[in-house]
């Protein structure tokens, strides 16, 4: 069986193949869903799928998969992976690193002569960020039929390009066929902070969270000869927003962020006419995060009629709290030798799939604690720990079934 050593050799190797796909001069990425870069990592996905015999289908909602079964395998499947798109300037680990070491946890499981008794199947997740089109984890929503694929169908991104027009249709949507040939989903990802003090942990749960976009409408003119008194200045409503997104979250324990913003005409020497932001919120508990939302839409409600301007706040994508399934978080933390389990404040596709099927996640430390920045790190030999640890993971859930597909998954139907 490899080393460590070697291990950790195997894997920079390969991550070198995707190091520079999209790679902006700041050390960030740009790989937004559908772009050249991450086509060109979807087309890495196919080869390193037809270089282990691996074939590979596409769901009809951008989703790869790519399956390893054995002779014997029978009904049910482990299925794994994460997916390639990043937020715009994001970090290298985000994502790739579940698929990258999903493939090589298939490879060390070859190299110990195992046979899995279920399928093992590695997935790419379409536009799990939501940089492009604005929801995040479109891709595991449509396939599980969270979301309606007319809705995202008629999505843009910033370019006005429709997501239909990508497609060339509307995407395929909900498959049933599809999302019940597993018995469990497994994602691999980069820790999103600094809490992890040993190479790999299990997720217990996801926060709730969502994203908000609130539009403020005021009266354009001369920056040089309107009267202060006489301003009607969305800036002014959309700062204070800000400001009271800010302090409503730190009153709750709860995170908020506005990260996003588009000025109308967006010039120097003009009043804008409007201002359009984007929130994100998230706390450790849906009241929480309902009285955060609240709370930043009455302030900023209030301050727009002082300000002589009108705020409109549209929810563009929620996702309430998830727990993973206890049992098989303890089962995995034990299994791999009694590691942390730990929440998170991050979305992931697992989120989205825990509704369908039992679902766990597997966390490489991050030593900087920073995501969806450039700095975002992880050891090579941290990230060859979480390449066995997924290795043990999947052989453990390969080698019976899950439930009985006779009587549905438990729990789960």
């Amino acid at each position: 069986m490899s080393s460590d050593l070697d291990l950790a050799r195997t894997f920079k190797e390969v991550w070198a193949e995707l190091s520079g796909i999209g790679r902006a001069p700041d050390g960030g990425y740009l790989r937004f869903a559908w772009s050249p870069a991450e086509v060109a990592l979807r087309d890495w996905f196919r080869a390193q799928a037809a270089a282990r015999g691996m074939p590979v289908i596409n769901d009809g909602n951008g989703n790869l998969f790519a399956t390893w079964s054995a002779d014997s395998a029978g009904p049910g499947g482990v299925l794994t992976g994460s997916h390639f798109d990043s937020v715009p300037h994001g970090g290298a680990f985000d994502g790739p690193l579940g698929i990258v070491s999903a493939f090589l946890a298939v490879d060390l499981l070859r190299e110990l002569g195992f046979q899995p008794v279920r399928p093992i199947t590695v997935a790419a997740f379409a536009e799990e960020e939501g940089s492009r089109f604005g929801v995040a984890c479109l891709g595991s929503r449509l396939l599980t039929g969270a979301i309606d694929p007319a809705r995202a169908a008629a999505l843009t991104d910033r370019d006005g390009l429709a997501l239909g027009d990508v497609f060339g249709a509307a995407p395929a949507g909900a498959r049933p066929d599809l999302v019940g040939a597993f018995d469990a989903y497994v994602e691999l990802h980069v820790e999103q902070g600094r809490a992890l003090t040993q190479p790999v942990g299990v997720a217990s749960a996801i926060w709730p969270h969502g994203r908000w976009r609130f539009d403020v409408a005021g009266e354009g003119n001369h920056a040089g000869t309107t009267l202060m008194s006489d301003r009607r200045d969305p800036m002014l409503t959309y700062a204070f927003t800000v400001l009271a997104a800010n302090k409503e979250a730190r009153l709750r324990d709860a995170h908020a962020t506005v990260g996003r913003v588009e000025v109308t005409p967006n010039a120097t020497n003009a009043i804008p006419s409007a201002v359009r932001g984007w929130l994100d919120a998230r706390a450790a508990d849906e009241a929480t995060l309902a009285g955060l939302v609240e709370a930043v839409a009455k302030k900023a409600t209030e301050r727009a009629g002082r300000d002589g301007t009108a705020i409109r706040f549209t929810a563009e994508s929620t996702t309430g709290e998830v727990r993973f399934d206890e049992g098989l978080a303890a089962r995995l933390a034990t299994l791999l030798g009694d590691v942390p389990i730990l929440p998170t404040g991050a979305g992931h596709d697992a989120g989205v799939l825990s509704a369908h099927l039992p679902t766990a996640m597997l966390f490489v430390r991050n030593p900087t604690g920073v995501s969806h920045a450039p700095a975002e790190s992880a050891t090579d030999e941290d990230c060859a720990a979480g390449v066995r640890a997924l290795a043990r993971v999947l052989q453990e859930l390969s080698s019976r079934p899950l439930v009985d597909h006779d009587e549905g998954v438990a729990g789960h139907e």
